[in-house]
């Protein structure tokens, strides 16, 4: 009964850098940059890589993200 997926969110300890990084993927990395200053993120590190190119980013409550784009 119920197909879908199930989950819930609690509150916790504050984020440790080092461990897991969610990357999110995007068609126009441009406009999620600007999204992600209008929300209230800090923009970090920028990579080029073979196919595509990203960006690293900590959320208003110092979660470590990145978003990337395919290149070409």
């Amino acid at each position: 009964e119920g197909a879908g997926i199930d989950g819930g969110a609690r509150g916790g300890e504050a984020p440790v850098n080092g461990s897991t990084t969610v990357i999110l993927y995007t068609d126009d990395l441009e406009d999620a940059e600007r999204r992600v200053v209008k929300a209230g993120g800090a923009i970090g590190a920028r990579h080029e890589f073979p196919g595509g190119k990203r960006f690293h980013f900590t959320d208003p409550c110092g979660n470590a993200l990145a978003v990337w784009t395919k290149q070409g």
